[in-house]
């Protein structure tokens, strides 16, 4: 009698994780499709100046992830200088901005990165890449 019990509970088990594999996948999808109008509805209204410095040029879907690319006016600073100054403080006010704009994408599994290149060079400057794990209190 123990072999049937057995045999059904591991039928069960197998079932349930086929349906949450299922479950995944389709989550997985619908993320996709999400990132996809996002991105497409977003870039209607670009470029748009973000301040003095920042202009955000495009964003773009990848797979479960949104991709904006900004470029930034260092005027005098050399990209080195800029990186080597501004990146950590970047960072850390960049990875707030994203946790706190864009809480409701990232809790659905879409993490969300920033790239900010140089106006003048054209060459990438930074990439800060947020996830939901990014924006836990410590």
């Amino acid at each position: 009698m123990i072999k049937p019990i057995s045999i059904l509970v591991s039928l069960l088990f197998l079932t349930s994780l086929l349906h949450a594999d299922d479950m995944a996948q389709k989550v997985k999808k619908q993320n996709q499709e999400v990132v996809k109008l996002a991105a497409q509805e977003l870039n209607e209204q670009l470029p748009k100046k973000i301040d003095k410095y920042t202009q955000l040029i495009t964003i773009k879907a990848k797979n479960e992830d949104l991709v904006y690319t900004y470029e930034i006016n260092t005027g005098d600073k050399s990209d080195a200088d800029v990186i080597k100054e501004d990146k950590s403080r970047m960072q850390k006010a960049v990875t707030k901005g994203i946790c706190d704009s864009s809480k409701r994408f990232l809790e659905n599994g879409i993490d969300i990165s920033y790239i900010y290149t140089s106006a003048m060079s054209k060459k990438a400057l930074f990439r800060f890449d947020v996830s939901q794990k990014d924006c836990v209190k410590k």
